[in-house]
């Protein structure tokens, strides 16, 4: 063989060098951090890794690590802590994370502990924080711009776009005091409902390793389940915050489109507006995500962006109707009739709902799935509107190859195909005719139902490269409708195998049961989801909290 033939063969393709050269900056400055940070490599065949940090850290770090965002702040504003000490707590235990799962895109150490020595020498001298997050570590999705900073939105050729400006959400929450330290793993282009690229590899979930943490925001919610950050900003057009919320055992909120602010929020599509995107949190506690809404919407957004509904956060309203001795309605959507749940997620449902009729001041009553099969063809054709064009053009800026997820939901889901003009405007128009047919059915069918309590995924975390179907999610972006995810138990070997007797519908129902496995899923979280109509937003997180604490949620603490 010759020379140049073997060279040829050597040769290493130009994405695969500039990944590469991304990774090692990624590792270099994380090595920064601590030069002591532990070698993980004997936990590689370990399946659950959730408590592996706690081994790693003083007690002091797992104490700070540890605390709810809630009580975090608390402790800032008063000086109990301080936020250095905060931050390098939360960079170690975000590398530590990174070790075990592959969940970070990059840590921000110097900006960070600078950042945080301002905000302790504020108040020092001032005898008061800097706003209602002072000090509080905020991990960040990475196609939400920072400063400076790479965003890729999960493109090798994006590589090298570095951000002027951080984003709108940013900057409210640096003037509420918060510290952005870390930014974290999204799949490529962003479209797919697991988390892995060509840039960074393949996420995975710390509660099983051989399971998805879910997508697009998939990196924030292994970050948080591992504790390497109290509080996350993820991103939500098809189910992309509340499935990794889910399949992590975290809360997950996407609120109404017009409630957060998206400008600096990048993304191969911006600019269409077919399906609208949210922003929105990932916390490991409900009251993780109401500190996140009202500390944003205290700042009046609306006043700087004309795409901001002009509508403060009434939180402290109530927002749940007494009606006799009912104060709360609360409709199960028991199936979506495309997708049957699987057994981990109906026993969830079951014993949601056995709690809540035994509530008092709480209905509950049943809601049938309404025209999912049309719901799922308009998402399919106003997703890709081009078929999938600009995303291969953004894929051929270095030549990277299409990963599988992406290739199903971008190239291969029967159904995608180039639309005309004409032809979006038609699939428009259907958009609209379904929000209002939907919205008069909830109006006639059932006019007092608050909320709707629903499955977020038709099984816990799937096996990866398995995903396939988020219409328990994405039912809910079409509508526009805020939705939150929030963790109820864990999978039971014991109680939650396979309906043997169950025959599939369709195709996307034999995909689900054919890869639903119980003991593949050993420790995966079980997690639910409640919605409510749009721009409800703080009825759905009043209706979410007054559940959780009248039936006493999570009834298998997943983080622990």
């Amino acid at each position: 063989m010759s020379t140049s033939r073997k060279m040829a063969q050597a040769e290493v393709p130009a994405w695969q060098e500039q990944a590469l050269r991304f990774r090692t900056v990624r590792d270099a400055s994380m090595s920064t951090i601590n030069t002591q940070l532990p070698d993980l490599s004997g936990d590689k065949q370990l399946a659950r890794v959730i408590g592996v940090p706690r081994l790693h850290l003083t007690q002091a770090e797992v104490h700070l690590t540890e605390s709810a965002p809630e009580v975090l702040v608390r402790s800032l504003a008063v000086g109990r802590v301080t936020a250095k000490e905060v931050v390098l707590a939360f960079l170690r235990r975000a590398a530590i994370a990174q070790k075990l799962a592959n969940c970070v895109y990059e840590l921000l150490p110097d900006r960070a502990v600078e950042r945080a020595q301002e905000l302790d020498d504020y108040l020092a001298q001032n005898g008061k924080p800097s706003g209602p997050l002072h000090g509080l570590p905020i991990s960040v999705k990475e196609h939400i711009s920072v400063a400076g900073r790479d965003n890729t939105a999960g493109f090798v050729g994006w590589i090298g776009n570095t951000s002027r400006d951080d984003a709108s959400i940013i900057k409210i929450l640096l003037d509420a005091g918060a510290v952005i330290y870390a930014r974290t793993t999204e799949p490529q282009g962003l479209m797919a409902i697991e988390t892995g690229s060509n840039i960074t590899g393949v996420t995975v979930n710390p509660h099983n390793r051989a399971l998805t943490c879910g997508g697009s925001s998939g990196g924030e919610a292994a970050l948080l389940a591992l504790r390497g950050s109290p509080l996350g900003i993820g991103s939500d057009i098809g189910g992309s915050i509340r499935l990794p919320a889910a399949h992590c055992g975290l809360y997950g909120f996407k609120p109404s489109s017009g409630r957060l602010p998206l400008m600096g929020v990048e993304a191969f599509c911006t600019g269409s507006d077919t399906i609208a995107p949210s922003i929105g949190p990932l916390s490991p506690t409900l009251e993780g995500i109401k500190l996140f809404m009202d500390t944003v919407l205290m700042s009046k957004p609306w006043q700087n962006d004309p795409f901001i509904h002009p509508l403060p956060w009434q939180s402290r309203a109530d927002h749940l109707r007494q009606r006799g001795k009912v104060t709360l309605v609360v409709g199960v959507m028991w199936t979506d009739d495309v997708v049957q749940p699987a057994p981990p997620i109906k026993r969830a449902l079951l014993e949601v709902v056995d709690k809540l009729k035994s509530t008092p001041g709480v209905e509950v009553i049943d809601w049938k799935p309404f025209q999912q099969t049309d719901a799922l063809e308009i998402l399919k054709r106003l997703y890709h509107p081009d078929g999938g064009k600009a995303f291969f053009e953004n894929l051929a800026l270095s030549g990277e190859p299409i990963l599988p997820l992406p290739a199903w939901a971008v190239r291969d889901e029967p159904g995608i195909e180039p639309l005309s003009i004409k032809g979006v405007w038609e699939w428009t128009k259907k958009r609209d005719q379904f929000r209002h047919s939907y919205f008069q059915a909830w109006k006639t069918i059932a006019p007092d139902m608050d909320v709707i309590l629903c499955p977020a995924c038709p099984m816990p975390a799937p096996v990866h490269n398995t995903s396939r179907y988020w219409g328990y999610t994405s039912l809910w972006n079409l509508l526009d409708y805020p939705a939150i995810t929030f963790p109820v138990t864990r999978i039971d070997p014991e109680k939650d195998g396979q309906d043997l007797d169950y025959v599939p519908k369709n195709d996307s129902d034999r995909w689900c049961y054919d890869n639903y496995d119980v003991h593949e899923r050993k420790y995966a979280p079980v997690s639910l989801q409640l919605v409510a109509r749009r721009l409800e937003d703080e009825k759905l997180l009043q209706a979410a909290e007054k559940i959780q604490q009248e039936i006493g949620l999570p009834f298998v603490d997943c983080l622990a």
